[in-house]
Order: C-alpha cells, then sequence, then structure tokens
C-alpha cells in the first residue's frame, strides 16, 4: 500500500506540472479600464524543476528571461506592453485595451541556468463599456514603472489622487513610462527616475484644484520656466515619490468633444447591374519627335562640337618643325645639328670597328702595368680586378 501511495503521489505531481504549467488564466476587463498582470519568478520556478525540493532538498533561484506574445503572432497586441528590469525581478503585462475583442497571450520563462522552459496561457476577454467622461492625467517624476504596477502602490496613488480629486469614484485608466512618451534617460546615479504618467478617470467633474490648471497664471507660470508652487490646499501626497508635476498635468473633458460621424454603410461588395461595359476611348497620339530631338540629337551635336574643338587643340594650335627653326638662333640651330651629326658617326664608327676591344675592359688587368694576371685559384666569386688588391701596403705609384 505504502508503494501504491508513492506511485499514486509522483503521478499526481507531475500531472499538476504539466496541467500547471500549461493552464490557462482569463481575465475579463472593460475598454478604457487598467490591467496589470505580474509573471511571479516563484511560479516559473516551481515548474522548472518541481520534484528537486521535494526529494533532492535543492532550491534554486534561477535568473529567468520572459518572452512574451500574441497567439500565432510574433509580438503582443498594440495596447499590451511587457517590462522586466532584470533578471532577478519579475515582469509585467500592463495596458488598458482600446477595442473589444479577445487576446489569447503566450508567455514563456526561460531558465538561464539550465535553459529550461515554462509555459503559460493568458486569456484577455475585452468587453464593451462607456469611456469614463472626466480625465485627467498626472506626471510623476519620482517613480519607475516597475515600481508603480504592483497593486499595493497603484492602490497608494489612487488614494492621494482621489483626495485631489474630492471623490471616492476615481479609476486608474492608464500608466505610461515616461521613455515611452520621449522622456530622456535618467543618469544611474540614486535620486534619478525615469517617470511616469498616470491617467486617471472619474464620472463627477473636476475639482477646485485641478480647474486652477487651466487659469492663465498657472499657464503663465509654466511657460517661464519659474517654480511653480503648488495651490494652497491641493497638496495631497503622503508619501512624496507620490506628489505629481503641476506644469505637466493635462485635464480632458470628453462631454466637450463633438461626436464622431458614423462609418459609411458597407455594402454586399456586388455591382448592380448597369448594361454593357463601354470602354473608354484610346488616348490622342502624341508626337515623340521633339523628344527624340532633345534626349538624342542635342547630345549628339554637343559631342561633335566638343570633337572638333579638341582637334583644333591638338592639331591646328601647334607650332610644326619649320616654325620652330625660324624661332630658333641659328648658332643654336649650328650647334644642335653638329651634335645629333657627330652623335651619329660616332655610332656608325663603333659599329663598324674590327680591332680588339681595348684592355681596360678585359678582366685581371692592371692598369699600371698593362700586364693581365692568370685568375687565381680560388671558390670566392670577388677576384680584385688590381694586382695592388693583394698587397694593400705595396707602392703603385711610378717613381724615377
Amino acid at each position: 500500500m505504502a508503494g501504491c501511495g508513492s506511485w499514486l503521489f509522483f503521478i499526481t505531481v507531475c500531472a499538476a506540472t504539466q496541467f500547471g504549467a500549461k493552464a490557462e488564466i482569463t481575465f475579463t476587463i472593460p475598454v478604457g479600464n487598467f490591467f496589470t498582470y505580474e509573471l511571479l519568478r516563484e511560479t516559473f520556478q516551481n515548474d522548472f524543476e518541481p520534484l528537486s525540493k521535494l526529494y533532492a532538498g535543492r532550491h534554486y533561484d534561477d535568473p529567468i528571461m520572459f518572452k512574451c506574445n500574441k497567439q500565432n503572432f510574433p509580438d503582443l497586441p498594440e495596447w499590451l506592453r511587457f517590462t522586466q528590469r532584470h533578471a532577478y525581478d519579475s515582469g509585467f503585462l500592463y495596458g488598458t485595451p482600446t477595442s473589444p475583442g479577445k487576446n489569447i497571450i503566450e508567455i514563456y520563462g526561460i531558465s538561464k541556468r539550465s535553459y529550461a522552459t515554462a509555459r503559460q496561457i493568458l486569456v484577455i476577454k475585452v468587453t464593451a463599456e462607456k469611456m469614463l467622461p472626466y480625465q485627467a492625467e498626472f506626471f510623476i517624476e519620482l517613480r519607475e514603472i516597475e515600481k508603480v504596477l504592483p497593486p499595493p502602490v497603484q492602490a497608494g496613488i489612487k488614494q492621494d489622487l482621489q483626495k485631489l480629486w474630492d471623490t471616492e469614484d476615481l479609476e486608474i485608466m492608464n500608466i505610461t513610462n515616461a521613455l515611452d512618451r520621449g522622456g530622456r534617460v535618467p543618469l544611474p546615479l540614486p535620486g534619478h527616475y525615469e517617470g511616469v504618467y498616470v491617467k486617471v478617470g472619474s464620472e463627477q467633474y473636476f475639482s477646485s484644484c485641478l480647474l486652477r490648471v487651466l487659469t492663465p497664471e498657472h499657464r503663465r507660470q509654466c511657460t517661464s520656466g519659474a517654480k511653480v508652487k503648488v495651490p494652497g490646499g491641493c497638496s495631497f501626497c503622503k508619501i512624496p515619490s507620490n506628489c505629481i508635476t503641476w506644469c505637466k498635468t493635462e485635464l480632458i473633458d470628453l462631454t466637450k468633444f463633438e461626436p464622431t460621424s458614423p462609418p459609411p454603410t458597407v455594402g454586399s461588395g456586388i455591382l448592380e447591374a448597369g448594361g454593357d461595359f463601354s470602354p473608354p476611348e484610346s488616348p490622342p497620339s502624341r508626337d515623340f519627335f521633339p523628344d527624340y530631338m532633345v534626349t538624342v540629337i542635342v547630345p549628339l551635336i554637343i559631342a561633335v562640337l566638343l570633337c572638333l574643338l579638341l582637334a583644333y587643340v591638338m592639331f591646328g594650335r601647334r607650332e610644326g618643325v619649320a616654325k620652330r627653326n625660324i624661332r630658333t638662333n641659328q648658332i643654336q640651330l649650328y650647334h644642335h645639328h653638329t651634335i645629333h651629326g657627330n652623335t651619329d658617326e660616332l655610332r656608325t664608327m663603333a659599329a663598324n670597328r674590327g680591332v680588339p676591344p681595348p684592355l681596360s675592359t678585359l678582366p685581371m688587368f692592371n692598369s699600371r702595368t698593362g700586364e693581365r694576371a692568370s685568375p687565381l685559384q680560388s671558390d670566392s666569386p670577388s677576384i680584385p680586378l688590381i694586382m695592388a688588391q693583394h698587397d694593400p701596403y705595396s707602392d703603385t705609384l711610378p717613381r724615377k
């Protein structure tokens, strides 16, 4: 019985692991409401190695990276975003749907230690609902998107804004990272944050504190760049990091917007019977000779003119030998012809002579005595041409 109980427990754990990793999580939210879902690392860590903690006594804390996409699509829907700062932090899916429908999101958790993978299916059903008529957007400078998305932090911000709006009927409609709105990346130093935009809505009209944002004096202070003072009695942030930036506060009154025109009626897509089809007449004939003149004849004429100009410069502007001789001094010209004639005569005499070559051109010739020495028996390729090189201390000058 004990063995059967162990096997039953083992099968139960395996089944729970398989179905838990592939279980579908369903949410139903109306259009215009803010949606947040936290991807807990502990849940995926248990899916990687569920039996290691029970039997082996090991508990891993792996760095986990999350990959999210819409089913059968490479990316998320346009209204849904994902953020994860580090591999040891949990991830968040957040956004505000703009149209009703059903979205199936596939979530993959990848362990960077063992490369094990766990999968979850998230089904988000968006229902149609009327938008809140009065909306306001606030900028919180001392916050980051990962620190605002947890529900307790959202509840704290909502309480402060409820006091500012002077109503309990307040809903968070959207939270956006300031970097997604064109903000600058902060320095990696303490006290520097990215900032977030928080958009809320209500059925009740704006409070007197919020309406001060629309006054000309407030706008003048924001335009001049001076430090804007908080209106008296309008500071409700208990936590300094939840205080808003008044110059970036925007009020939206949807009751003043004109209703949009109804979309055009879509027909059946089949043309009504209107008789036989009469094709349009052929276009009138066009004369292409001016185009031919511009594109062919004109460049050809320009090329011919350039060739004639080049020929005139190369042949018509040259002096010629006769003109050069006329302009040259007669004595200089006579010397030139004499040098050329003597050079030709010397070349002819050198080509026709039959005498033996001079002794100075022969190897092993002694220029002082005129004797020829027999080549030395040496393997060295360098043989002295003058006998005096054998004895560097001998006197080679002629004596009386």
